[in-house]
């Protein structure tokens, strides 16, 4: 049995807790009088120095102590929260990662520089520090008394860190009570049977000391007790029983009392039950993915021979597997399913460090942040979604200057947004700035070659040229853009993924760029169909409907292609012409309507076969540019079914129905 690395562990919480710092800084940022927002901050950067220093990461605990001294000035009013004191931060919550990552490597000149600009954040707040440190408060002796629990060592808490920041509030003595040690062949090595009296004279307030068991509070027994006095040396007495201290503590923070009732109920174990968590790698899943794929494909095989067969227990053995493999199959797609916050959230900090750069002031709001994407394509999105939202910052708006002039905010907007639609989602990057300048597009096309002088094309396809590798209309080459790279590494990852890109945008009042891709990249619920001799799949989640359509009726629609449907004409593609079958239609022939959004279109079949669970295989290099394709599955009989490009599909029909239009 192999256990999980405990530097691994660390690193993936230290990655989670500077997720945290970095959210809470940016929310400050917005509202730098949020006094919850710089307690967060506070504690997250607390934890993350008491682990690095548990762990060994000496470093990391030395430089975010620094950060951690600078937030609890703040707290404690000595000096207020500025921007400029959150991109501090922010800077060195980047060089913290550094320090987790790579902790050998050579971070101290780094260290010096983003030291030296968070004082100068944390003293440029004026004399108002100053005179809140010259009037500091008179000091008071606290008699303390704490216990862990008997098995905090073994679940990785240390008591030496606690004793270590107590100290540093202020003159502090301490006495080990080991009363509770028991006998030397009763012992447990990893369980903890001292406890510790603690006399400490400090000008900070009760709330510090407080602060050094946050984490441990709710397992432990504290007893304070607060004597206002002046400036002496403390003394401690020897060591009192437990139930005396708690006796005379003015304020105990937590008793064994009190932790008994944080503990859950015995009827409430199912309740407690429901709100752990497991931490799994990322690859396990993805094996776990491939396993059930395999038996989805072993199922159809099962299914297919108890269908020929006329043995009822292999029927029945056949149903019970296809109905827990469905089971099974839902249940690791969900899984698999993570919220696009996690992908929006890093925008946030990118947007910051952009209006920073770029000297305007930009504004992200984001929506739809609840939508469940496979955790496959949310990790090949991120680097599309960058180059997007880089665009829009640098490109798409103006400065505050022009802005004004325009009649517009002097902040520009951006906004992020995801929605689901049948078996995609949608995700849109929206701004408010200048649009794109149609004119200076076909100018540098035809420059590049990409087009003709005088080539006839729509808004649509002169913008998916800003997509092609090299192609830009920037002036000038920034830290940002002007490069011609990274739109087309947009269309590549877009292609890849089997979506598609529309652009929109309105002169004067900024752009729209939506990317439609398939909700997953494994499994899919599919409608198996014949056409001719060879069978395809089409995803389910695009079936609007299924027609009939007969011979007679096939012949009247030659040279139109369109369906009446419901007193609207609905374009359709004959798929045995497109696939060349070179067979006899079927005397009764079905048409699939599908839909991409409000588009529509209808595949004439020979064959509705039904539906298919489909595990999606990816198509060969061979076969990369075959647009109408967008994958492979393999069926029950072990034959090859080729999976249905529904956007693509869509598009084809719906411009045919625009050149019949116009010819007609």
């Amino acid at each position: 049995m192999s256990f999980p690395d405990p530097i691994a562990v660390f690193r993936t919480e230290a990655a989670e807790l500077l997720e945290q710092i970095e959210a809470g800084l940016l929310d400050l940022n917005v509202n730098l009088g949020d006094k919850d927002q710089v307690d967060a901050v506070f504690r997250g950067l607390h934890t993350l120095k008491g682990s690095g220093a548990m762990f060994g990461f000496e470093a990391l605990a030395a430089f975010t102590h620094h950060c951690e001294t600078a937030f609890d000035r703040v707290r404690k009013g000595e000096v207020p929260a500025t921007h400029a004191l959150v991109t501090a931060v922010l800077e060195a919550k980047d060089h913290m990662r550094a320090l987790v990552e790579t902790p050998a490597g050579d971070h101290e000149a780094v260290s010096e520089v983003l030291l030296a600009n968070l004082r100068h954040a944390v003293d440029g707040s004026g004399d108002q520090a100053a005179s809140s440190v010259s009037a500091a408060p008179a000091k008071t002796l606290f008699k303390i008394r704490f216990s862990l629990p008997q098995n905090a060592m073994a679940n990785g808490t240390n008591p030496l860190p606690l004793l270590d920041e107590l100290r540093d509030l202020g003159t502090c003595r301490i006495v080990a009570d080991r009363s509770g040690i028991p006998a030397l062949d009763e012992l447990v090595p990893t369980d903890l049977h001292v406890s510790w009296d603690v006399e400490l004279l400090t000008d900070q307030p009760r709330s510090a000391i407080d602060d050094v068991f946050i984490f441990v509070m709710d397992d432990m027994e504290l007893a304070v007790e607060e004597i206002a006095v002046a400036a002496q040396t403390p003394t401690v007495a020897a060591p009192a029983p437990v139930a005396a201290a708690a006796s005379v503590a003015a304020e105990p923070v937590a008793s064994a009392t009190s932790t008994a009732a944080a503990a859950p109920a015995p009827g409430d174990a199912k309740a407690a039950k429901a709100n752990e968590n497991v931490r799994v790698p990322a690859e396990k899943l993805d094996e776990l993915m491939d396993r059930v794929g395999e038996l989805v494909i072993a199922q159809s095989r099962l299914s297919q021979l108890a269908g020929g067969s006329g043995d009822l227990t292999l029927r029945a053995v056949s149903e019970d597997v296809e109905r827990l493999s469905g089971e099974l199959r839902d249940t690791m797609m969900v899984l698999r399913m993570v919220p696009v916050t996690h992908l929006f959230s890093r925008f946030r900090r990118l947007v910051h460090d952009l209006a920073n750069e770029t000297g305007k002031r930009i504004e992200l709001v984001t929506e739809g942040e609840t939508t469940e994407v496979d955790k496959s394509v949310i990790e090949r999105l991120a680097d599309p979604l960058v180059h997007l939202v880089r665009n829009s910052c640098d490109h798409g708006l103006e400065t505050p200057e022009d802005r004004l002039a325009a009649g517009k905010t002097e902040a520009g907007h951006i906004h992020l947004s995801a929605r689901q639609q049948a078996g995609e989602v949608i995700i849109t990057i929206k701004d408010d700035g200048r649009g794109i300048n149609k004119e200076r597009v076909r100018a540098k096309a035809e420059s590049s070659g990409l087009i003709a002088a005088n080539a006839s094309l729509t808004d649509q396809e002169l913008y998916q040229l800003i997509f092609q590798p090299g192609f830009s209309t920037a002036s000038q080459v920034t830290n940002l853009s002007g490069r011609g790279v990274g739109m087309d590494v947009v269309k590549r990852t877009i292609d890849a993924l089997r979506g598609t890109i529309n652009v929109v945008s309105r002169p004067g009042e900024g752009s729209e760029i939506s990317l439609a891709i398939p909700l997953t990249l494994a499994i899919i619920d599919g409608l198996l169909v014949r056409v001719g001799n060879g069978r395809y799949v089409i995803p389910l989640s695009a079936v609007e409907e299924c027609l009939e359509l007969s011979i007679e009726e096939d012949m009247r629609s030659r040279g139109r292609s369109f369906i009446s449907l419901r007193d609207s004409l609905v374009p359709f593609l004959r798929l045995r012409d497109l696939f060349r079958t070179n067979t006899t239609p079927d005397p009764f022939q079905k048409v699939v309507v599908i839909s991409t959004g409000s588009e529509r279109v209808g595949l004439v079949v020979d064959q509705i076969i039904g539906d298919h669970q489909t595990v999606i295989k990816g198509m060969s290099k061979l076969h990369h540019d075959v647009a109408t394709f967008s994958g492979a599955t393999i069926l029950g009989d072990g034959d090859v079914a080729l999976i249905l490009d529904v956007g693509h599909l869509v598009a084809e029909g719906q411009q045919q129905e625009a050149h019949l239009r116009a010819a007609g």
